[in-house]
């Protein structure tokens, strides 16, 4: 009996003999406190975020709450768009680039908002008592429980002070403790930083509240943004519940003096219901917040916070090793590790962006933004928004495959808002049907151009988001959720549709205007990016294409489009080898084998798409490993964890973990190296510190463990020599699979254990022989790929340039195998 597993792949790592990870392996921790925000530690859950520093005299435990935006309801169509775009294209098609240009900067680009700030609530600050000359200090976060702890000890006093963000009360947990009755006092206050306008008071004896507005988000570094008025309301709220010792109130601070121990309690709110809705009560919420709380015992708390947690963390485990390394503080082993070996701290490294995500991406919340949850500015960098020509999907490349597909949600719920936002400005700026946004979005779900024509001219921010809806089918087989997110899929199609326009040159159909995100070719002025038909275009629309296709067979749906869909795939443009044997960016071969740009999005076809292949395609795969040898591997920290993925799909883990020890380097001190890398506290440094690095490191390791891209699930693909042996479980594969467990030693699979949830066809790649418990052989692939709910792409041979010498990778070979299996069915199979 034959089966195939489509595109599904499953990852288990298990580490010979050596003992599973202890909680010392899922610690971070360090013998002084944070210096900077750099080094504080991150808590959150999902809806709350805090950096806690651990400062033995002044505490500081700065604040967020993932609603409190810039500015009110609105959008930021241009209208004048529409009357501009047949001279745009006209200009294009001339190569009058800095026309066109101009005309973007003056008839596309918003005339109002640029996008609104995620901005800080402030910050929590503790005030204590004779605390400055304190030794035996630790501070920690233990990624395990979701719960930071700092110790010291203080005139042969022990101090403690347990920090968390409670996933199921919803509030700031904060408890103090002392191995002597009467010994702590502290004064806490709350502040917000300037120009912000709050009020800061005490109300009975033992709460402290602050209240403001957001601003209006005036973003003065565009000449056209126009402010936005700030109606955001939000109230942070502490209430303080000490044992022995005195509480008193004052104007704007609550005192505590000679406690044996205290319990805090602190709840932010704002009046944010949805997009387009602000009428909540926040001091309603607030308030209602801690009461829920207040009723639990301080274990209880800790118990169900940590078992809510736990649910999703404990699912995966891995297991690369350790060394003496794992004794050391982390920021010491960040600084230390492209020198030395520390397979463990490459495993924390990758368990942490897990714990990023579940803190900072909870269903029916907001999705992580580009810094998660975590901002201590008004103003932050890139407004901490959602920068959607790459790095707000990259938040979300590891949810399905590490076994977090419950935090994929708030993703898919802002591509349906956006899909609502984005029709207006598909009809407002393009008269185009479905709807489409540009590079920028926010909690608004602005669909308008912004920023200026350099980096906003890019109408497929929402083709590239309507990916996620279709990739999260392919991990969970679930036809409900199918059609849930069918209608977003369609008008992400239907826009493409619509406004794809046929180039003079080949009659092709392209995206015009656009450009390739952020980059523009050779010899042209930095800020003259505009373009038409560029590669990555091309790549988004041929995904959105097959992927609504597909959607609508499966649910016998729409017949017509299907055949509109059908007949239009063959006029796009095909993938191009140029002169420099490179993968072209752009319709024509101008690509400078010198540039070194973060960006690489002609690469998006390799990694997250599986349009190149090195089975395939193998002309397409070499032209995008010589791409990427051509940009290099330094870069900015997101960039670098891009190209951990791009290197895991080349299937060289040597390459890909070489860039791991690129980003493991310490960054964010005087001593430190510049450019990108790690933070102390194991944020990664774009810089300043972008989120999307940090899950962007966690996918690709996963990547290099287990691959189900491509018409199989691939067991360690991409192994570098370093990680001789180990083991993993509870990855994920396309097509219902999870890899219960796996291991591997000398560099070879020794077994792997499959559960199939679905159902079907499970086709598995290995680099050596794979045979059943018994002995028995396993079926051998066959040529057909008969998965019912995935088809791989059928790719247009691509053009190679006549100046073109390509040298064709040797690719290991491999042993592939067809498995029936049941739902429930568990499959077991052993290494030769």
């Amino acid at each position: 009996m034959k089966f195939v597993v489509n595109l599904f792949v499953l990852v288990c790592l298990g580490l010979g003999n050596t003992s599973a990870q202890n909680n010392t392996g899922l610690t971070l921790w360090y013998n002084a406190p944070a210096a900077n925000w750099n080094e504080a530690l991150p808590i959150g859950n999902g809806r709350l975020g805090a950096m806690v520093f651990g400062n033995p005299v002044r505490e500081q435990i700065q604040l967020n709450e993932n609603t409190l935006w810039a500015g009110s309801p609105h959008q930021n169509n241009n209208p004048k768009a529409k009357g501009q775009l047949d001279n745009i294209r006209t200009l294009l098609f001339q190569e009058k680039y800095t026309e066109a240009h101009q005309v973007a900067e003056s008839n596309f680009i918003s005339a109002t908002s640029h996008g609104m700030f995620y901005e800080t609530v402030g910050d929590l600050r503790l005030d204590f008592v004779n605390q400055e000359k304190f030794t035996n200090y630790r501070r920690e976060l233990d990624i395990e429980k979701a719960i930071t702890t700092t110790t010291y000890t203080v005139d042969g006093v022990d101090y403690k002070r347990e920090v968390f963000t409670s996933f199921t009360d919803q509030v700031i947990v904060i408890k103090l403790t002392a191995s002597q009755k009467g010994k702590i006092s502290f004064s806490a206050g709350m502040d917000r930083p300037a120009p912000a306008v709050v009020t800061v008071a005490t109300e009975k004896n033992d709460i402290l509240k602050m209240t403001g507005l957001s601003s209006d988000g005036f973003n003065k570094r565009v000449k056209s943004a126009k402010p936005i008025k700030g109606l955001v309301e939000f109230e942070s709220r502490l209430k303080i519940v000490p044992e022995g010792g005195k509480l008193t109130a004052e104007t704007n601070k609550l005192v505590v003096t000679n406690a044996n121990t205290v319990l805090m309690y602190l709840s932010i709110a704002t009046n944010f219901v949805n997009y387009k809705d602000i009428s909540a009560d926040a001091h309603k919420r607030a308030v209602d917040y801690i009461a829920k709380a207040e009723k639990k015992k301080y274990n209880q708390l800790v118990q169900d916070h940590t078992a809510f947690y736990q649910k999703y963390f404990n699912r995966v485990q891995l297991n690369l090793g350790q060394t003496d390394a794992v004794t050391k503080p982390t920021d010491v082993r960040i600084k230390e590790f492209s020198t030395t070996y520390d397979p463990s701290l490459a495993a924390l490294y990758f368990q942490f962006g897990r714990y990023l995500l579940i803190s900072s991406s909870q269903p029916g919340g907001q999705a992580a933004n580009l810094q998660g949850i975590w901002n201590k500015d008004l103003l932050p960098p890139w407004k901490s928004a959602y920068t959607i020509n790459i790095n707000t999907q990259m938040n979300y490349w590891p949810a399905e495959v590490t076994n977090l597909t419950e935090m994929h949600e708030p993703l898919i719920q802002l591509v349906k808002e956006l899909s609502v936002t984005g029709a207006e400005t598909a009809k407002v700026m393009y008269g185009a049907d479905g709807w489409m946004a540009h590079h920028n979005t926010d909690i608004w779900r602005i669909a308008g151009a912004v920023d200026g024509a350099t980096w906003g001219m890019w109408p497929t921010g929402g083709t590239w988001l309507a990916q996620h809806l279709w990739d999260k089918y392919m991990f969970n087989g679930d036809k409900n959720y199918l059609r849930s997110v069918y209608p977003t899929m369609k008008g992400a199609a239907e826009f493409c549709l619509s406004f794809l326009t046929k180039e003079p040159k080949n009659n092709w159909l392209i995206v015009s205007p656009s450009l390739s995100p952020e980059h523009g070719p050779a010899g042209r002025p930095r800020s003259i990016n505009i373009q038409q038909g560029t590669t990555m275009d091309n790549q988004l629309v041929y995904d959105i294409f097959v992927k609504t296709i597909q959607a609508a067979k499966i649910l016998n749906l729409d017949a017509a489009l299907v055949t509109k869909i059908e007949n239009t795939l063959p006029q796009l443009p095909p993938m191009q080898i140029g002169k420099h044997n490179q993968l072209q960016e752009w319709l024509e071969d101008w690509d400078d084998p010198t540039e070194d740009h973060r960006h690489v999005s002609h690469l998006y076809g390799l990694y997250p798409s599986n349009q190149i292949s090195p089975y395939r395609n193998p002309e397409l795969f070499e032209g995008a490993k010589n791409t990427l040898i051509q940009r290099g591997d330094p870069s900015t920290g997101w960039s670098m964890n891009w190209k951990i993925n791009l290197w895991a799909r080349l299937l060289d883990g040597n390459h890909a973990y070489k860039l791991m020890g690129d980003q493991i380097k310490l960054v964010g001190r005087p001593d430190s190296p510049k450019g990108g890398g790690t933070y102390a506290n194991m944020f990664d440094a774009h810089p300043p510190f972008q989120i999307d690095g940090n899950f962007g490191f966690t996918s690709g390791l996963t990547e290099m463990l287990v691959q189900s891209h491509d018409g199989a699930i691939h067991l360690i693909p991409a192994l570098p020599d370093v990680w001789k042996a180990g083991t993993v479980s509870g990855l994920r594969a396309r097509g219902g699979f999870e890899i219960k467990s796996m291991e591997w030693k000398a560099g070879k699979l020794t077994k792997v254990v499959l559960k199939s949830n679905l159902g079907g066809n499970c086709r598995v790649r290995s680099y050596n022989e794979l045979v059943l418990p018994n002995g028995k052989t396993v079926p051998v692939a066959s040529n057909e790929n008969p998965n019912p709910f995935y088809q791989l792409p059928e790719i247009k041979k691509p053009l190679v340039s006549t100046a073109a010498s390509l040298t064709k990778t040797s690719l290991r070979p491999s042993f592939v195998y067809d498995i029936p299996t049941k739902a429930g069915e568990e499959i077991v199979l052993v290494g030769r």
